[in-house]
């Protein structure tokens, strides 16, 4: 008895290590995304939702961001994205991808 309880509370930490693991991905933005505030709106809404990362201009006028968070925050952050978190800004297209390999960050930075 003493045993199976041992186990059960092995796999609850398992299942709460897996429920927090880290999502990076990496976004090429583009259309009317530079000189609207968009990189400063979609810090605001980082910001709000606890993503971790960084956005820049790219000099074609697009904007890349590098984000990370819990699965449900980053699909919650690509569809603010995705509406373009400025009113002034509009979003036609991105290109989005996994980033493993992306650096840890303690919050999210405009740079560039």
């Amino acid at each position: 008895m003493f045993q199976s309880q041992k186990i059960v509370i092995i796999n609850l930490k398992l299942k709460e290590r897996m429920v927090n693991v880290m999502n990076k991905i990496k976004m090429n933005v583009q259309g009317r995304v530079q000189g609207v505030g968009f990189r400063y709106m979609t810090k605001l809404v980082a910001d709000q939702l606890g993503v971790t990362g960084t956005i820049k201009n790219e000099e074609d006028g697009s904007v890349t961001i590098e984000a990370a968070g819990e699965e449900e925050t980053i699909k919650k952050f690509i569809e603010e994205v995705k509406k373009s978190p400025s009113p002034s800004g509009r979003v036609q297209y991105i290109d989005l991808q996994e980033n493993p390999l992306m650096q840890e960050r303690k919050k999210f930075d405009v740079i560039g």
